[in-house]
Formats: C-alpha cells, structure tokens, sequence
C-alpha cells in the first residue's frame, strides 16, 4: 500500500467503502474486494515496506527502481499486489456512480472500448457492462495473485517462468479501470476529493510500468495526454 492510501484508511473513508462494499460470496453485486495481504514477516512485506518508505521521499521515480539485490520477479510481485490494492480501494470510491445505466460497455472515452476475456471461463470476448467488466477484471486479478503455483509467497519458492507474462496480462487490465476512471468518472472523483489520490496513485503506477517495459505503449494510448503530462516534468 502506498502511503497516502494507509492515510485514508486511518481517517476512516475505506470504513465507510466496506459499508458498501459486496460479502466475499456475492462477487457480482458490487467490485469492491478484500484487501490482498502480503504476510507480515516475509522478504515480500520487507519489500513492500521498502517501497513505502522510499515513497515517502516524495521521488516516485526512484520508488519503483530495483532495490539493489533484490529479485525482479518478486519486485514486480509486491508491487502488483500493491496496485491492485490501490485501483481497488479508487474504484471502490465511485462505484456508486458506474453502474449498468451510466456505463453500459466499458469504455474509456468515446474512441476505446473493452470486451472482457479471460481465457478460461470466457474464451470470447464479451461486450459488458464497465461494471461487469471490472468486476470480472478484479475477481480475475484476485484468482491471480491468490494462486500460490503464480505468486509465492513462502521463502525459497520459485517463480514460474510464465510469471512475468501473467503480470504484464495483471497491469494491462488494471490500467484499464485507471483509464476507465479518468475518462468517465473523474467528475465524481473530483466531487469526492479523490483527484490527488488518483493522480498519485496513477503515476506510480505509470512509472513502474515504464521502468520495467511491463505494458505496450499501444494499451496506454487512451490516457497518453495525461501520462505525457504527469510524467514530463519528473524526467
């Protein structure tokens, strides 16, 4: 978790997001999900307190650079669990305003839109709600990071060798909810005060994916503006 994101959670906004937020056996009625926990005392939650530390320097471009030593698989691993907990507790704050009516396909702006695939259990791309949609993505991205074989935790396990493809496919999907976000609903996220930390959130996010190569320049064509802008000066 980053640090402005614990910072919301002591005033007490992600109390009143769980309020609304669906019971573990209802997946569907709403796509805000449990927090995913990196176990405290392990290399992966001595990384994750790394990160924030070096996030609280302010420098977000030296925050998402390798620790010296460490294992890029394991990195971009922390960092993963990390966003997603981020883009969820974000999206959690405007599900009120995203539903069936406002947002009938998944869009992001008038030029993009999505249709959601996940390979198993839909081989074809269906066209959805963004509602639906997101709630397929995250509930996918949880199966992900929960699967001990793709994302270990314990000390001494191996990575698979398709991790890095399977966090690349991660990252690809969650830009989409930013992107999804900052096209459709960055209006109520400013009437809820949320824009510094959907920014902020966003380029970290933006960062770590451009240190590593982690998604095609093509995918994040419908926020280039934005990215040009909240990255050029950080250069």
């Amino acid at each position: 978790m980053s640090l402005f994101l614990h910072g919301i959670w002591r005033n007490g906004a992600f109390h009143h997001l769980l309020s609304f937020s669906a019971p573990l056996g209802n997946r569907s009625s709403k796509t805000f999900k449990p927090k995913k926990n990196i176990p405290e005392g392990s290399h992966q939650y001595e990384l994750l307190k790394h990160a924030e530390a070096t996030l609280g320097s302010g420098n977000l471009r030296m925050a998402v650079v390798l620790p010296d030593g460490e294992d890029l698989n394991e990195w971009v691993a922390v960092n993963t669990v990390d966003f997603f907990n981020q883009i969820n507790m974000l999206y959690g704050t405007i599900t009120d305003f995203c539903s069936e009516d406002s947002c009938p396909v998944m869009s992001a702006g008038p030029k993009y839109e999505y249709h959601w695939a996940d390979g198993t259990n839909i081989k074809k791309p269906i066209k959805c709600s963004a509602p639906k949609y997101i709630d397929y993505l995250m509930t996918w991205v949880q199966d992900q990071l929960d699967d001990e074989t793709l994302f270990p935790s314990k000390i001494g396990v191996p990575f698979p060798k398709n991790f890095m493809s399977v966090a690349k496919t991660i990252l690809k999907r969650l830009f989409r909810v930013y992107a999804h976000i900052y096209h459709q609903h960055f209006d109520a996220v400013m009437q809820l005060q949320e824009e510094a930390h959907l920014n902020t959130s966003f380029k970290h996010f933006i960062f770590f994916v451009q240190e590593f190569n982690l998604i095609d320049r093509k995918e994040l064509v419908p926020l280039q503006d934005l990215i040009e802008k909240l990255t050029t000066k950080d250069r």
